[in-house]
């Protein structure tokens, strides 16, 4: 939003400051002076009479001065009445009323009078009345009769007051009585009708005054009318008739005046106060008022239209402002006008006021009192409270009309001079009085004074002197240059000097200087120059919703030597912030918008020189608020019309109405949902079934949400009929395997039509079209009980009540209950290759229902070992399905059923065919799993491993042999003999030689090698020694026996015995 411009008191507070600037030099206090006026009472003093009396007049001079009074042009002793005093150092008067007496005695002229030996000043003539509100007078009134649009005055005639009192109407129970064109109040309190209706009698009427001082309403007995009429029906819809009069029988008129009376009229008003032009017509229908003036267009600037633009207010009148002005009443059937011509009078007003005159010893001067009124005013000049003509002669003093002049002036032409105007519609009294001194320069404010201004600003700097002879004064910058005067800059007459612009380069020091024929004296200014203090980026209008978040920034830019402050108003008044809202530095928070946050915000930025300021304003859409005053008319046996008045849309435009309806038989309390209308409408015809004792009600929609429903409208109940529709969603479904239970969804309150509602039930089935069964029912439910499963129904339901049938319903199909079907027809397993296993099969012989899908069921097994079962679901139309299979050994049990509502039928079970190899591998799996063979393992392996460590055992000690009986020939020395006379045979004489290989039956097979006991003997099979004996002997034999003992336990071995069995 644009930065908002200064309010109008701003620019007046500049033209005051300009004028200050060309005003009097004020004498200082010190130096001797006459009296003047400095503080008095308005000139027509109204006072409550509850309270003291106060008078005021203050002065100053030097000596002080004394006071007295004159109270209707005579000496007002004060001394001789104890309710009077004087305040100390002061004129004002105070009459106390505590002790008693009446304020009423003290009413008259009163006029102060300032005085110390240099001369009199004199106060206004100050009128005081005491306020007074007095009581109506006891009247009877009796009933105004008055024909239906004929037009009528009700006088109001209130008591005099002081001052005159505030006038309203209301009716006796203090509710304001509605105004608008037809209906309205005149200036002078009176209320016009101009034509009147039936609907008007529906109140009374009383005349209000409210006192200003005493704060007390008077209220008059109250009017009652009797409106005589040709429809006496009060009917409501007609208010918003086309045409209402004509509907009423009221003939149409044409316009004429009730106020003012006849074609034209004159006033007359005083210059500077509002005109105020009043035209009131009757006619039917009611007049529209238009304004014009003669010759010319009306003031724009300060015309406005006030009571339904049956008053012209013009303010602050002026000479122009005068001329005839005419009002025209018009309707359709015809128009009139009646001509005001107004005249503008004045009382006196200054042109040229007189002014305090200041003089040297034997120098010139002039007092002037010119003034201007209509008619022209007189003047009358007075010295020291006396006529002129009636002071001491004068040599120095000249009169020339509304000038006098001064000439070579001497100390005792000091004296204080009265100028009075007046004409017949007022008058003004000016003081100026003729001080005589002989005084060097002085300087009257503090010296070396420090002055901030902001850039670019107008500004001005003080050096308040005086002297007599008038001193001369001049400035200088920085103590050179020359007199600083002309271009941007102006000095006025009591010494400031003004800039019209402040440049950066406009910082210094400013010296003043006062100069008069007896010295000079001089003060210095320093002056700095600030940057301004700026918003950059303002609050925008902005719309939100009720609830929702709002920022409105303002970031400021501000000299950083000033301190800143940012404070906010809400409709020009210092904003609260309280919970809901956050304010920063930069910006203002509002969080959940409430209707109450809606309104302009101002953000302010000041610093001690100067402030800116921008406005935003909230607009806050919220829901609408309801409607009132709900209203049926045009009442029919099947539609009536509603009419309501729409209720504040809270700046978000009303998009639909929704009319609800509740009837007190069927659902009492609860509201429905009866039609829709687009929001531009407040008057609908809604459609009505019979037999419903409506009651309406409206809810307001817009963009935000919906409104609170409206208060309820009155009641209206149609009359009755045969229904004309049957109830809907019928439906015929079983329960149970041998039953069949009919429903339907009951009929409401709309569609009943008639007391007693019930409901007509058929059924019979459909194969056999035997005879229909039939019966009456209350709910919305039966059950046919004995039938048949799951055949088929035809079923019937219709709706009747006291006054008949409703029409003939349609016939349903229904379905008794539903039984477990029987299992799958032909259910085939084909196993096309060791991966896959195809399933088919065909639906049940007896489906006994609705078929709903299919079961299967399959589990791997492996002899006796059994997997997982799988469950699959198949739709009622799937009669395939493919197993990949998991290995290509295991076989598969499946189970497949039927299913319908009721659940899972007969199942029928199929096998996978065995594969080739079946035998075998059940065989191996048998003997595996049986517990003897388990434990004879257990045994074997428990043996094993006794026998290993026997062995083990063995060989740490070694073995030995007896061979002693086996040789003849002694041993040699060499040979290795234990002391028993046997051989010594280690562990390395067992253990396979390098290059052998174990057989697959675990013996070791003997290699040929470098080592063996063959190489040693001579040839053949044997084996010997050096004598041919033992060696071979025994190695053929040892090996023998070896081999024996090894293909012997071949066959009885319990480790050979498993591998077998592998």
């Amino acid at each position: 939003m644009a930065r908002q411009q200064p309010p109008p008191w701003v620019h007046a507070a500049f033209l005051l400051w300009l004028l200050s600037l060309g005003g009097a030099i004020e004498i200082p206090m010190d130096l001797s002076q006459p009296p003047t006026i400095t503080k008095q009472s308005v000139k027509d003093h109204i006072v409550d009479p509850r309270d003291n009396i106060l008078i005021e007049c203050e002065a100053k001079g030097n000596p002080a001065p004394s006071f007295h009074w004159t109270r209707n042009s005579r000496f007002f002793n004060i001394a001789k009445d104890p309710r009077v005093s004087m305040r100390r150092r002061s004129g004002t008067l105070v009459i106390d009323f505590r002790s008693g007496g009446r304020p009423e005695e003290y009413e008259g002229e009163y006029q102060c009078f300032a005085r110390n030996k240099f001369g009199t000043a004199l106060s206004n003539r100050i009128r005081l009345q005491v306020s007074k509100s007095p009581l109506w007078p006891k009247e009877n009134l009796d009933p105004v009769v008055v024909q239906e649009g004929a037009p009528l005055t009700l006088q109001c005639n209130p008591p005099p007051g002081l001052p005159s009192p505030v006038i309203f109407w209301m009716s006796s129970s203090m509710e304001p009585i509605t105004q608008d064109k037809r209906v309205s109040q005149g200036h002078h309190g009176d209320l016009y009708f101009s034509n009147v209706m039936l609907q008007d009698m529906q109140t009374d009427y009383s005349c209000n005054a409210r006192f200003h001082f005493t704060h007390t309403i008077q209220q008059k007995n109250p009017f009652t009318l009797k409106v005589l009429t040709n429809h006496p029906y009060n009917d409501s819809s007609l208010r918003n008739h086309p045409d209402m009069y004509s509907a009423r029988g009221v003939a149409e008129r044409t316009p004429s005046f009730m106020y003012p009376q006849g074609t034209a009229s004159s006033q007359m008003v005083l210059r500077g106060m509002d005109l105020l032009l009043e035209c009131i017509a009757s006619g039917v229908p009611t007049p529209d008022i238009a304004w014009y003036k003669k010759g010319g267009d009306l003031p724009s600037h300060k015309a406005k239209f006030e009571n339904f633009n049956k008053a012209l207010r013009i303010t602050n009148v002026s000479e122009e402002d005068s001329g005839e002005y005419f009002c025209l009443a018009s309707n359709k059937m015809g128009s009139i006008r009646h001509t005001i011509s107004v005249r503008v009078k004045a009382a006196p007003y200054w042109l040229d006021e007189p002014k305090n005159l200041i003089l040297a010893p034997g120098e010139d001067g002039r007092l002037v009192c010119r003034a201007n009124g209509n008619p022209k005013p007189t003047v009358q000049w007075m010295v020291n409270g006396e006529p002129l003509q009636s002071a001491p002669p004068n040599p120095n003093r000249e009169v020339a009309g509304d000038t006098i002049i001064f000439r070579d002036t001497q100390i005792s032409s000091r004296a204080v001079y009265q100028c009075n105007t007046s004409n017949e519609h007022g008058y003004l009294l000016a003081n100026a009085f003729v001080s005589v001194l002989d005084v060097p320069p002085r300087m009257l404010s503090p010296r070396n004074q420090l002055i901030r201004v902001i850039l670019y600003n107008r500004t001005r700097l003080d050096c308040p002197f005086f002297g007599s002879p008038i001193p001369t004064l001049r400035w200088f910058k920085n103590g050179q240059g020359s007199n600083l005067d002309g271009g941007n800059y102006h000095v006025y007459e009591n010494g400031s000097l003004e800039i019209k612009m402040i440049r950066k380069e406009d910082q210094g020091i400013y010296t003043c200087v006062a100069t008069n024929i007896l010295g000079k004296a001089e003060n210095q200014v320093r002056l700095e120059v600030k940057d301004p203090t700026r918003i950059y980026q303002m609050p925008e209008d902005q719309v939100a919703k009720k609830g929702t978040t709002v920022q409105l920034p303002c970031r400021v830019k501000h000299d950083p030597s000033l301190k800143l402050t940012v404070h906010w108003l809400k409709d020009d008044e210092p904003l609260y912030v309280g919970n809901r809202m956050k304010k920063e530095d930069d910006s203002l928070t509002i969080f959940g918008v409430a209707e109450r946050d809606q309104g302009s915000y101002t953000c302010i930025a000041s610093t001690e020189l100067d402030k800116d300021l921008a406005k935003a304003y909230l607009t806050v859409l919220g829901r609408p608020d309801r409607p009132r005053d709900l209203e049926l008319t045009d009442l029919a046996e099947r539609s009536v019309r509603l009419t309501w008045i729409p209720g504040d849309d809270n700046n978000s435009p009303i998009t639909d109405y929704v009319v609800q309806f509740e009837e007190d038989q069927f659902q009492p309390g609860v509201w429905h949902d009866h039609s829709k209308f687009p929001g531009s409408v407040n008057s609908a015809v809604l459609q009505l079934s019979p037999y419903v004792n409506y009651q309406f009600r409206v809810i307001a929609v817009n963009e935000v949400g919906s409104s609170h429903p409206s208060l309820p409208s009155e009641r209206y109940r149609t009359s009755g009929a045969p229904p004309e529709s049957n109830p809907t969603d019928v439906k015929g479904e079983g329960t149970r395997k041998n039953n069949m239970e009919i429903t339907w969804t009951p009929m409401n309150a709309t569609s009943a039509f008639g007391p007693n509602l019930r409901y007509i039930v058929k059924w019979r089935r459909r194969e056999t079209r035997d005879t229909w069964n039939n019966v009456t029912v209350w709910g919305s439910r039966y059950v046919v009980g004995q039938t048949p499963v799951y055949v088929p129904y035809e079923i019937r339901v219709q709706a009747e009540n006291d006054f008949g049938k409703g029409p003939e319903p349609e016939t349903i199909i229904g379905y008794s209950g539903e039984d477990l079907p029987s299992a799958p027809r032909r259910f085939r397993v084909r196993q096309p290759n060791l991966e896959t296993i195809n399933l088919e099969w065909d639906h049940p012989e007896h489906p006994n229902g609705i078929l709903i899908g299919y079961t299967l069921k399959y589990v791997a097994f492996n002899g006796t070992k059994v997997g997982k079962q799988i469950a699959e679901n198949f739709s009622p139309n799937q009669t395939k399905f493919t197993v990949q299979r998991a290995d290509p050994v295991s076989r598969y049990r499946f189970t497949l059923s039927a299913r319908t509502q009721v659940g899972n039928g007969e199942a029928v079970t199929e096998e996978s065919p065995a594969p080739p190899n079946e035998a075998y591998t059940n065989n191996q799996a048998d003997i595996a799993t049986q517990g003897w063979f388990i434990g004879l393992m257990c045994a074997i392996a428990l043996l094993v491993l006794i026998l290993l460590i026997v062995c083990f055992i063995k060989r740490s000690r070694g073995g030995k042999y007896p061979v002693r009986e086996k040789k003849d020939v002694p041993l040699g020395p060499e040979d290795p003999k234990e002391d028993d006379g046997s051989f010594d045979y280690s562990d390395e004489d067992n253990k396979p030689l390098q290059g052998s290989q174990t057989s697959l039956d675990g013996t070791i097979k003997q290699q040929e090698s470098d080592d063996s006991l063959v190489d040693y003997g001579e040839g053949g099979e044997g084996q010997f020694n050096e004598d041919g004996s033992f060696i071979g002997q025994y190695t053929v034999k040892k090996d023998k026996e070896e081999t024996e003992g090894n293909e012997s336990s071949e066959a009885t071995s319990p480790v050979n015995a498993i591998y077998s069995l592998a």
